[in-house]
């Protein structure tokens, strides 16, 4: 009986334990996740001024439909 208990016990903690990784993940990483990826695929599809010298990290751009949403992308050159 007392075995039983015991894997009993661990099978709870395990259980706790992927919860909390579980909890950690979607409060902290996804929207971290989801925020760079929205960041990055609206940089892909903006308009962006051309860097004059060539050593610039950010430039302005734009959306294609909207001149008055501007935004920092970096620059690729």
């Amino acid at each position: 009986m007392k075995e039983n208990v015991g894997e009993l016990n661990a099978t709870v903690v395990v259980m706790l334990a992927i919860g909390v990784l579980m909890a950690f993940f979607y409060y902290t990483l996804w929207p971290l996740i989801k925020q760079n990826f929205h960041a990055t695929s609206q940089c892909d599809k903006a308009i962006c001024e051309v860097c004059p010298t060539n050593d610039c990290e950010y430039v302005e751009c734009h959306e294609r439909n909207n001149e008055n949403n501007t935004f920092q992308c970096i620059y690729k050159g």
